[in-house]
């Protein structure tokens, strides 16, 4: 079987004003995530302040097991342990590539093939990856945030991993759920 990497989404609900906290915490979990064996990148998803508090952490790794080996790492469970007190759970799910996009309620079981989730990806970043800087650079200039396209970059990329994961693959899977697990 040729290795599709793996992914884990991990959510956090955190408790009423301890989002400092965790923000302490996660400064010094992302070094030790980023050292672990197999790692690729990952994303934090951070709650819009004062009206949700839940974060979403996407890890990417090479190998579903260099993922295991971290998540049941010992140097990972004692940071649960001592975070535990910030939030009410650490639920997380691990995947091979970008399945958890493609999951629905009802279908949770049943992924589709490779090539249907890439053209679903594709067409649905497209779009954004067209959109996203016609609407934000404006705003960004208009708050004096000067041009560079590291930082331009970085919020639009995060802006389209957002959608595509909270607004769009969701609702895009269920539309057009009968063609993909046909």
């Amino acid at each position: 079987m040729e290795n599709q990497g793996a992914s884990v989404v991990i959510t956090h609900h955190i408790l009423d004003n301890k989002q400092l906290e965790y923000d302490q915490w996660l400064a010094e979990i992302v070094p030790l995530t980023k050292h672990a064996k197999g790692f690729i990148d990952l994303q934090i998803i951070r709650p819009i302040p004062k009206l949700t508090f839940v974060y979403t952490v996407i890890i990417r790794f090479d190998t579903v097991d260099n993922l295991k080996i971290w998540m049941e790492s010992d140097t990972r469970k004692r940071m649960i342990e001592r975070a535990s007190p910030l939030f009410r759970k650490d639920r997380y799910q691990i995947r091979s590539g970008l399945e958890f996009l493609f999951e629905t309620p009802e279908q949770a079981s049943k992924i589709p093939r490779r090539w249907k989730q890439y053209l679903v990806t594709w067409s649905a970043i497209y779009p954004l990856s067209l959109i996203m800087p016609m609407i934000l650079l404006p705003v960004l200039r208009y708050f004096h945030i000067p041009q560079n396209r590291l930082t331009d970059g970085l919020l639009i990329s995060g802006c389209i991993v957002f959608l595509m994961v909270y607004l769009v693959m969701p609702n895009y899977t269920k539309l057009i759920r009968r063609w993909l697990n046909k």
